[in-house]
């Protein structure tokens, strides 16, 4: 099993909130700090191509701010790429992007492009950034990330949550088992495991309780929850919820 289940908190959300009105308030800043504060094991952001909630300056904002690991979210382009290096942050989670779409609607196709991956993530790693790959639950993906050289997956719980939502029960274990599968394949291999995208207190549990899990990084539902009961009192009961799963 691995050791204490950490929780990543992303703050992304609380940057679209201040940029649908401009100038700078909510503070994803302060966020990083209370999450801290409240117990977070490290922050979560994401800067997008389309800047539509992180910005460049609040990246070196959070660095400055916080003393747990940033996980910088980024999509695999030269111009990302650059600014990790210029940043080092302790780790880098290759997603995949389109400017169309919500949020991230799916894991790192990997398999298809793992030669252009490998030399991709190759400085990344080099420069001693902890680089991870966001992907689905498919055998055929986590063996290509493994290969690939990424010593951390993370895998998209969104489907498993989304069937969760729409009462798809028996299509919702079926997701949940796959996931099972897929951290088992991962951890054989040697990888690192993570899991993340669309969790909430509902549906935590069974992921929070797989011995082969490392981490969880759940932003959207804790913003949303943070609007009612405040920040620190979301993570607190989030991270009740999973000491109560892996325990």
């Amino acid at each position: 099993m691995a050791d204490r289940l950490r929780l990543g908190v992303n703050i992304d959300h609380v940057a679209t909130l201040r940029n649908a009105r401009g100038g700078t308030l909510p503070d994803p800043v302060r966020a990083a700090r209370v999450a801290e504060a409240a117990g977070a094991d490290g922050i979560t952001a994401h800067l997008r191509e389309d800047r539509r909630h992180i910005r460049d300056a609040d990246v070196s904002a959070i660095l400055e701010a916080i003393t747990i690991p940033l996980n910088f979210e980024m999509a695999a382009t030269e111009e990302m790429r650059k600014i990790a290096l210029g940043h080092r942050p302790h780790a880098a989670c290759i997603v995949p992007e389109r400017r169309e779409e919500r949020t991230t609607e799916g894991g790192l196709e990997v398999a298809a492009d793992q030669n252009r991956l490998a030399t991709f993530i190759a400085p990344l790693s080099e420069a001693g950034i902890r680089v991870s790959l966001f992907i689905a639950a498919d055998p055929a993906q986590i063996a290509a990330a493994h290969r690939a050289g990424a010593p951390v997956i993370e895998l998209h719980t969104g489907a498993y949550c989304d069937l969760h939502a729409e009462g798809e029960t028996e299509a919702r274990d079926a997701e949940l088992a796959r996931l099972v599968d897929g951290a088992k394949r991962a951890a054989d291999l040697g990888l690192e495991v993570h899991m993340g995208h669309g969790l909430t207190y509902d549906t935590v549990g069974p992921i929070a309780a797989l011995p082969e899990v490392a981490e969880l990084n759940i932003g959207h539902f804790l913003m949303g929850e943070a609007l009612f009961v405040g920040l620190p009192a979301a993570i607190a009961e989030m991270r009740r919820a999973m000491d109560a799963a892996r325990g």
